[in-house]
């Protein structure tokens, strides 16, 4: 409060009081109004992160139930769901597999379904009702207070038939685009779509000039001088109907590979081509620090180390049983030559054991022997068919009953004067040891995922060798025919790729 001095008519002093009682209060009043209008924003603003969060959390919940949803269509599709078969060449009935995707035999694209927006038209019944209990299974899922549902479609994009290598019985790949929905309800739905494809290549069953499917260290091991490199057995030169040994080789597409490591001993190991192994790097390996690569030099791996997204599989061959005949002296086998032991295009012998300077001679057939030895200077020789005089497959089904070693190509080894590894295939199923010694013209394949193999004495190997475990590989060198990448198939594993999602 303040005194204000005046005057009145007379002269005389009087004393005016100018009284501000109350403008505290409207000062306090402005300044309450300018909280609370803070407080209430600050409250809205806390609510709209506290929705934002909610609503991420079960959008995230959401994509989460969809992905559970391709995971248990992929689980039935690989372990549960049994694909129509049909002999190579021969169409599927009731589905169309010209065109993209495959068709039922109304023309209309293959689902199997749970969706709502989708119908199921899968032409076996069976199957349809096997996909709607895998999908219910394990319904719903828990996440907090919500129940997270999910549903899926499957629609069937390719499908053809092969006969993998080292089999006799069709198998059929496919091509799946695998559609999921996770969806929660609640006082905000939440839905969320993701979108995959499934499928299995068609793979050389050949596309190494060495691989072993062991795991641990030194599964493929290189020795001495080995060296690996390439060529192309279609493009040799003939004259007069004899095939011209390769002059020259590619310094590139000598490729190795190993679910495990390679190790190098060898001061003049060199793999001209890359080192394929899920594992990475070089450096020293042990059980607790696999790496891809050990020995002298990263530098011994021309093309590099690349990495695999997984281990490959190379399924166990199909071995028939052997015949109860042994061979033990020179010989010239096959279908049209020796009646007595074989049946259409496929004989059957025991042991093929030689010595000395004994040869056995393979015209085109298959053979199903329980082992091969040979020895000294004896040899296995690969000759055109007595009466077409031509060269064709020779596949030789080792059974290797009671025997450690099964597989024993030393002496002279092998004489394929085709140089075109796919005219002697050598299959072996067992855990046994194989032994090679290669030569001059050494070319053939050796399918034993289950073995261990070794390489000995300076000689040179034209063709592939899958086994275990791949060790010793001398001073020799292993020339890989790219010929055989358009050879021989398998089938590789299951891939899920092409993965998008969307939300609603």
């Amino acid at each position: 409060m303040m005194d204000i001095a005046m005057k009145d008519e007379n002269g005389e002093m009087l004393m005016k009081t100018n009284n501000q009682r109350g403008s505290a209060l409207i000062f306090a009043l402005i300044l309450l109004l300018v909280l609370s209008a803070m407080a209430g924003s600050l409250m809205f603003l806390s609510r709209s992160e506290t929705w934002s969060s909610v609503n991420y959390r079960m959008m995230t919940q959401a994509r989460y139930g969809a992905e559970a949803g391709v995971n248990a269509t992929a689980n039935f599709l690989i372990n549960t769901y049994v694909p129509p078969t049909t002999p190579p060449g021969t169409p599927f009935p009731g589905f169309n597999t010209n065109v993209y995707p495959v068709t039922d035999a109304a023309g209309l694209p293959v689902f199997l379904s749970t969706l709502n927006t989708q119908a199921a038209n899968y032409p076996n019944g069976a199957m349809q009702a096997g996909f709607v209990n895998a999908m219910n299974a394990t319904q719903p899922l828990q996440a907090g207070a919500n129940q997270v549902n999910y549903s899926a479609s499957a629609q069937l994009m390719t499908m053809v038939s092969i006969v993998p290598f080292g089999t006799t019985t069709p198998a059929t790949i496919q091509t799946w685009r695998i559609t999921a929905h996770g969806n929660i309800s609640n006082v905000r739905n939440a839905e969320a779509e993701v979108v995959t494809t499934l499928e299995r290549y068609i793979s050389p069953a050949f596309a190494y000039a060495a691989f072993a499917d062991a795991n641990g260290c030194g599964a493929l091991s290189f020795t001495g001088n080995g060296t690996t490199d390439s060529y192309d057995s279609g493009l040799l030169p003939v004259a007069g109907g004899v095939v011209s040994a390769p002059s020259s080789f590619n310094t590139s597409g000598g490729n190795v590979g190993t679910n495990g490591n390679e190790s190098n001993s060898g001061n003049n190991v060199t793999i001209n081509g890359t080192l394929s192994s899920p594992n990475a790097g070089f450096g020293v390996c042990t059980a607790g620090n696999m790496t891809a690569l050990s020995g002298k030099s990263l530098n011994q791996v021309t093309g590099g180390i690349i990495q695999l997204p997984q281990a490959v599989n190379f399924p166990t061959p199909v071995i028939p049983p052997p015949g109860a005949s042994n061979i033990n002296n020179t010989a010239t086998l096959g279908p049209t030559l020796d009646p007595a032991n074989c049946s259409g295009t496929t004989c059957s012998y025991g042991d093929i054991n030689l010595s000395g300077n004994k040869i056995v001679t393979l015209t085109p057939g298959t053979y199903n022997i329980n082992s091969i030895s040979l020895n000294g200077n004896a040899q296995l020789v690969i000759a055109p068919d007595p009466v077409t005089g031509l060269y064709g497959p020779v596949v030789v089904n080792v059974a290797g009953i009671n025997n450690a070693t099964p597989i024993d190509l030393e002496g002279n080894g092998i004489s394929n004067p085709t140089y075109n590894p796919a005219n002697l295939q050598i299959l072996y199923a067992g855990t046994g040891d194989i032994k090679i010694a290669g030569n001059g013209a050494s070319a053939a394949v050796v399918y034993a995922p289950n073995a261990t193999a070794s390489f000995k004495g300076n000689g040179t190997f034209y063709g592939s060798v899958i086994a275990s475990q791949l060790t010793d590989v001398g001073n020799g060198a292993l020339h890989y025919d790219m010929k055989l990448k358009k050879a021989m198939f398998t089938i590789g594993d299951y891939v899920l790729n092409s993965f998008t999602w969307n939300k609603y």
